[in-house]
C-alpha cells in the first residue's frame, strides 16, 4: 500500500519569529527561506504582511526567490490585510493567503465581543475575498482546540462552501490531550459536508508540552498537512517542532504515513536557525540537541559500541549527524574507554585497560567529562 504524505507547513518565518528577541532582518529571512525551500517542505509562511513595512518587504522577496514550496502570507479576516498580502504575494509561483477568526465562546465572547453566527459570516467573506487573490486559500479557526466541535464543524463547512482549500485547526492555547485532539479532527472529517474538498491543518502549540503528539494525533485521525516550526520556536512554549514530526513518521511505518523533506538537512537547518534567531538549542532537544546522540551511562555506550541500534532508534547519519558520541565521564565503562583511545590511536589490550581504568575513574570523578587530550595523561600516570 502506498504511503499518503502529509504536507510540511512551515511558520518559522512568522509564528517562529514572534519570540521575544529572535527577530530577523529581510536578508536573514531569505537565506532560511532558501534552506527550508531545498529542506523540501511544501508551504512557507513568510510572514504577516500587514503587521510591518518590514514583514511586508520580506514576503516580497521570499515570493521573489522561492522555487517549490507554497509561499503563504498571514492576514485577519480583514478586507485591508488580505489586499496587501495579495499584493506581497504577487511574484510567488504558487501563492496563498491564510486567513481566519477565532471560534471559541471565549474569543467570541471577550475578544470580538460578538455572535456565532456574526463570526461565521465575517470567516466566509474573508475566505471569499482571499479567493479573488489566489486559488489557494487557508482558513483558521483561531482556538479551536476550545471551540465545541459541533460549532466547529459548522464553521468549517461554510468556509468550504466559500472557497477554502485548508482548513486549519489550531490548538492555539496548547490546551488539548491528544485523544481529545485526534477525535476533534475525526469528528470534522465525519460530520463536515465536502470535507474531501479541503486539507485539514494541525496548528498545536506546546504550552502543555504536547504539541508534537497533539500533531501526531491529529494525522493518524485524517488530517495531512501540519503547520511547524524548526526547533519547535515559537510564542510562549513553542510550537510542533518540525523534526519531531518528520522523524516519528519515518521512525514508524505502520503509519504508512511520510514527508517530502530531505532529513538530512535537519541539523544543519536546526543550527542555521539557532544561528539566526540567537535561541540556542536546548542539549536534551530531540533530533537535533547535542546529546540527541550522545551517551555517557557505561551501560548505553557498551550497547551501542556493540551495535547502535541497542540504544538508538534514528540513525544519526539520517538527520545529518556524523556520528554517536561516546562521553566520557565517571560513570563510564572499560567499553568507552578502549573505544575512545582507539579513535586517537591507543589500542589497548585487556591488562593496559585493567591498569589503566582506576586512574581513569580517579581522574573523571575530578572533572565532568573526560576529554581525547586527557586520555593520553591517564595513560601515562598508569603504565
Amino acid at each position: 500500500m502506498a504511503k499518503e504524505f502529509v504536507k510540511i507547513f512551515d511558520t518559522t518565518l512568522r509564528d517562529g519569529e514572534q519570540v521575544p528577541g529572535c527577530k530577523l532582518n529581510t536578508s536573514q529571512k531569505l537565506v532560511i527561506a532558501k534552506r527550508l525551500d531545498k529542506l523540501g517542505v511544501d508551504i512557507i509562511e513568510a510572514g504577516f504582511p500587514v503587521s510591518s513595512p518590514g514583514d511586508f518587504k520580506s514576503v516580497v522577496e521570499i515570493s521573489n526567490i522561492v522555487e517549490n514550496a507554497t509561499v503563504c502570507g498571514l492576514t485577519r479576516a480583514v478586507k485591508n490585510d488580505i489586499e496587501v498580502a495579495a499584493n506581497a504575494l504577487k511574484t510567488a509561483k504558487r501563492p496563498r493567503i491564510h486567513t481566519g477568526i477565532g471560534t471559541s465562546d471565549s474569543h467570541i465572547e471577550h475578544k470580538f465581543k460578538s455572535s456565532r453566527e456574526k463570526i461565521i459570516e465575517i470567516g466566509s467573506q474573508a475566505v471569499k475575498y482571499a479567493k479573488t487573490f489566489v486559488e489557494d486559500v487557508e482558513f483558521y479557526a483561531e482556538d479551536a482546540g476550545r471551540t465545541d466541535n459541533e460549532f466547529l464543524a459548522r464553521v468549517c463547512e461554510k468556509m468550504i462552501e466559500s472557497g477554502a482549500t485548508v482548513l486549519n485547526i489550531p490548538d492555539t492555547t496548547g490546551y488539548c490531550l491528544p485523544y481529545e485532539y485526534g477525535e476533534k479532527i475525526k469528528y470534522l472529517i465525519e460530520n463536515v459536508k465536502n470535507i474531501h474538498k479541503a486539507t485539514i491543518s494541525c496548528h498545536c502549540h506546546n504550552d502543555l508540552g504536547l504539541a508534537t503528539a497533539n500533531s501526531i494525533a491529529g494525522i493518524i485521525n485524517g488530517a495531512r498537512q501540519i503547520e511547524c516550526t524548526i526547533n519547535g520556536i515559537g510564542e510562549r512554549a513553542g510550537n510542533t517542532s518540525l523534526e519531531e514530526v518528520v522523524m516519528i513518521m519515518r521512525q514508524h511505518p505502520n503509519l504508512n504515513l511520510d514527508t517530502n523533506i530531505n532529513s538530512k538537512l535537519l541539523f544543519d537547518t536546526s543550527n542555521l536557525v539557532s544561528d539566526g534567531m540567537g535561541m540556542p538549542v536546548q542539549p536534551n532537544k530531540a533530533i537535533v540537541g547535542a546529546n540527541a546522540f550522545a551517551h555517557s551511562s557505561g551501560i548505553h555506550q557498551d550497547g551501542v559500541i556493540k551495535n547502535r541500534e541497542t540504544y538508538e532508534i534514528i540513525n544519526p547519519l539520517d538527520v545529518g549527524v556524523n556520528e554517536s558520541a561516546i562521553i566520557l565521564t565517571a560513570r563510564s565503562g572499560r567499553a568507552a574507554l578502549a573505544y575512545r583511545a582507539k579513535k586517537i590511536g591507543y589500542d589497548l589490550s585487556k591488562n593496559e585497560l585493567d591498569l589503566i581504568y582506576p586512574e581513569f575513574l580517579k581522574f573523571a570523578d575530578m572533572k565532568k567529562e573526560v576529554l581525547d587530550e586527557d586520555i593520553p595523561l591517564i595513560i601515562k600516570k598508569s603504565l
